[in-house]
């Protein structure tokens, strides 16, 4: 029995891709063991978001190699797809796995082992295992977990692939276009889940808004009702959503929805208009604002989150203070702030007036510091308040033991060990609590 040892970098798709992996591997014979533990196999499931994403993939890839020299390394995922003739020709690396190959992972690894038995050492190839997955032939590699993977959550790819081509992002040409799951396997693998007594799931992909219109029109709605009828799913949540999917229709349809939690990721990157257009983002900063309108019309308090880039080729003083005063006014529950990284094969990359380092962090810092306050005020109103928890892990907070949970609006909950211990309060349970004060800026007490 060989011993297989997996990591995930990036998005909740690679982690989703990487958990079925791990399950077709022990479901064949393999041995599943933590990372930092001597394995014959180590694969790493690699992201190409950003250059810094680029980097760690290199270093997770060598520091499997130096951990057990004689293992087998595996690289797969979106770094693979956007630097090929780089990892084809990086010594730490035995089989390459492209983005559409994953689900073979098992013969991929069978057929390099009968390989190895039947020729020398000095003789043995790497193997690579790749199509090409800007081809628009490519179809959705049917991936499934049939049980939940030791999370309380379970996310749920749908699809794969971008169309967007937004000028910054190198995405598309590593996922390839969209390619939809189809809703029977999705609603199969849900019911599997949830008797496997999954409470809570996330669907996720590339760009799960883009659901279904590679077979005419949007399919998201629909799916979601039917997954709202599955027994045993208690709670539905959504990745990044594009602004333009929320009108006032698909709000109220979502509301209507018992399971669909009131979390939306609306992605932004910039309050400007004319950052908005540099980008090719597909909207401007008003249908952004009326989206998130009509979510607050249908939802009371929705925890709204976005992703905003500072620092993007030709942003001046004025488009920043412009970006700033955009996002101040929406007031998000959280902000999550990266500064631009110029991605190699991008139309943002060869663009004049790119800003130095200095000026990105400025620009960063003022964000950050203004979604921690943001932040803080928005936890604030849920203090004295009733919520039901959906309870995940022991962490020790100022030297004390806590099982923490989340809400359905994703707000951060915690109930001292002993105390859930009393209370028969135990990982997996949803249970509801009066949330009493702040244990932490990002941590409530109940």
């Amino acid at each position: 029995m060989k011993s297989v040892a997996l990591h995930s970098l990036g998005c909740k798709v690679n982690r989703y891709e990487t958990d079925v992996m791990g399950q077709k591997l022990q479901e064949n014979g393999y041995k599943i063991v933590a990372f930092d533990e001597l394995a014959d196999i180590y694969i790493i499931n690699t992201c190409s978001v950003t250059q810094i994403a680029d980097h760690k993939s290199r270093q997770m890839l060598h520091k499997a190699k130096r951990k057990n020299p004689g293992s087998v390394v595996v690289a797969c995922g979106c770094y693979v797809e956007t630097d090929k003739d780089r990892i084809k020709e990086d010594e730490s690396i035995d089989i390459i796995v492209g983005n559409n190959k994953k689900a073979d992972i098992v013969s991929v690894l069978d057929e390099y082992f009968k390989e190895k038995e039947e020729a020398a050492a000095s003789e043995l190839p790497g193997r690579i295992c790749m199509t090409d997955i800007n081809d628009p032939s490519q179809r959705y590699e049917n991936m499934e977990l049939t049980r939940m993977p030791g999370h309380t959550r379970a996310y749920i790819k749908i699809q794969d692939g971008c169309n967007q081509f937004c000028s910054y992002c190198i995405i598309p040409y590593a996922r390839g276009r969209i390619r939809s799951r189809q809703e029977a396997d999705i609603l199969n693998e849900v019911e599997l889940l949830a008797k496997d007594g999954c409470k809570e799931i996330v669907l996720t992909g590339i760009h799960i808004s883009s659901y279904g219109l590679d077979r005419g029109e949007s399919e998201l709605l629909q799916l979601l009702t039917k997954l709202n009828d599955i027994e045993g799913i208690e709670r539905i949540r959504l990745s990044s959503l594009e602004p333009r999917i929320i009108t006032q229709e698909s709000a109220q349809k979502m509301a209507s929805l018992s399971k669909v939690c009131p979390h939306f990721h609306l992605s932004l990157q910039s309050g400007s208009n004319d950052t908005l257009k540099r980008m090719n983002r597909h909207y401007s900063a008003e249908e952004y604002a009326e989206g998130v309108r009509q979510l607050r019309l249908a939802y009371d308090k929705p925890a709204i989150t976005t992703d905003v880039i500072v620092g993007f080729p030709g942003e001046t003083k004025e488009t920043f203070e412009e970006s700033r005063a955009f996002v101040e006014n929406i007031n998000f529950y959280e902000m999550h702030v990266f500064k631009y990284s110029a991605r190699k094969g991008t139309v943002a990359a060869k663009m004049e007036d790119q800003l130095t380092d200095r000026e990105k962090t400025e620009r960063s810092n003022v964000l950050l510091t203004m979604t921690k306050e943001q932040s803080k005020s928005y936890r604030q109103n849920f203090i004295g308040m009733i919520e039901k928890i959906l309870w995940e892990d022991i962490e020790e907070i100022k030297g004390r033991k806590y099982l923490i949970g989340f809400t359905s609006r994703y707000v951060r909950v915690a109930i001292p060990e002993q105390v859930a211990a009393d209370k028969n309060i135990k990982s997996g349970d949803i249970t509801e609590g009066t949330i009493k004060e702040f244990l932490s800026d990002d941590t409530l007490l109940i």
